[in-house]
């Protein structure tokens, strides 16, 4: 079992100065998770999610990271790969670039960025999203296989030569974005690596794991991407963890209160988050959200689902290191092959998250690591 990072740049009060901050935060933690034994740290890419992300240029953020340590994995988790938000070649180029002045440690996850607010800012269609992410991904792919590439679909490139060449033969390993059945389909089809960004909790990603491996055994090769296959199940894990472990739960469950309502607004109309830093009652809060959320969804006549209710469910590794060697135990009975964890919300104080990765590098990591969970 792998255990990673995922760096969303959320945020309360994003002033200029905070928003400064938080992003050299971001850095601190990652450059402290590889000396705490985390073998990978992820790092979205989103636009214009105000609260939400301001990790806009993960391709810079990585670089910088990279340069700063020797021998954690650097992951795009993911990349809009839409035509509008970027072209195939130049992403292929930056992730050749970076894995090699990286010494071959990255990692490219695919995503659409079919929220409205984003593709608004880049005139992406909805319609346009999945079939281009596909595309692009073949492009990706393929790519670096030729010494004069080209392609001739929805784009047509070339010939000529992608430059450098990763040190990864033939290309970096593939993920995508997954949060539903379908997509978790998709993935497999493509034989690429599976990033569950939910927050439904253990028994959903049970349930998830069992949709990929299906159509793992199902598959006829017809669409997959690549030569290279990569199935990969990485699951995310809201986690805080502290010596205290009643206030290591209530500020995670402020921290993913703060997620949820970040979500809600940009994905769901909502209003925009509560900034307040302090935790309260963050349970009863939760249940309240979700319950707004299921009469919402009973009234449009559209079916509850736990990846529609999920980001409101609080079991996860929040507590002690016992509590989150507990749910990570779960996991690994699943099949998870890789803990992601969530630490950094958009409310949960530096000081929080840098303990919560000193704890799981001392106590959590250490325990499956010494379980064979290698």
């Amino acid at each position: 079992m792998k255990f990673s990072m995922i760096f969303e740049a959320q945020m309360a009060d994003p002033t200029p100065e905070h928003e400064r901050q938080v992003l050299h935060d971001c850095v601190e933690q990652a450059v402290f998770a590889e000396e705490m034994g985390f073998d990978r740290i992820w790092a979205v890419e989103h636009h214009a999610l105000k609260w939400y992300a301001h990790m806009s240029a993960s391709e810079i953020f990585l670089t910088w990271v990279a340069a700063r340590t020797s021998r954690i994995r650097i992951g795009h988790g993911v990349v809009t790969m839409p035509f509008g938000y970027q072209h195939p070649v130049r992403v292929a180029e930056r992730a050749a670039m970076l894995d090699v002045l990286s010494g071959g440690r990255v990692d490219i996850g695919s995503g659409r960025g079919a929220t409205r607010q984003e593709m608004s800012m880049y005139g992406v269609r909805p319609e346009d999203t999945r079939p281009q992410m596909e595309e692009a991904l073949r492009i990706f792919a393929s790519a670096w296989r030729e010494e004069r590439f080209e392609w001739h679909g929805s784009l047509d490139i070339g010939p000529g030569a992608i430059l450098p060449r990763p040190v990864q033969a033939p290309h970096p390993p593939l993920f995508m974005a997954c949060s539903k059945d379908e997509s978790l389909r998709l993935a497999a089809e493509y034989g690429i690596g599976a990033l569950v960004l939910g927050f439904a909790g253990a028994h959903n990603i049970r349930h998830l794991r069992g949709i990929y491996d299906a159509a793992i055994a199902g598959r006829s090769g017809e669409r997959l991407v690549s030569t290279e296959i990569n199935d990969h199940f990485a699951a995310l894990c809201p986690t805080i963890v502290l010596d205290d472990a009643e206030r290591a739960r209530r500020i995670g469950m402020r921290g993913q209160r703060y997620f949820a309502e970040s979500i809600a607004h940009w994905y769901g109309d909502g209003p925009v988050p509560d900034q307040r830093t302090e935790a309260g009652d963050e349970a009863a809060a939760l249940e309240r959200g979700r319950e707004r959320l299921v009469a919402k969804l009973h009234e449009a006549e559209i079916p509850v689902t736990p990846s529609d209710t999920g980001t409101y469910n609080a079991d996860h590794a929040y507590g002690s290191a016992e509590d989150a060697i507990t749910y990570v135990e779960e996991l690994r009975r699943i099949g998870v092959d890789e803990v992601m964890c969530l630490i950094q919300m958009g409310t949960v104080p530096q000081e929080a998250c840098m303990e919560t990765i000193r704890q799981w590098g001392e106590k959590v990591i250490p325990h499956f690591r010494a379980a064979g969970g290698e």
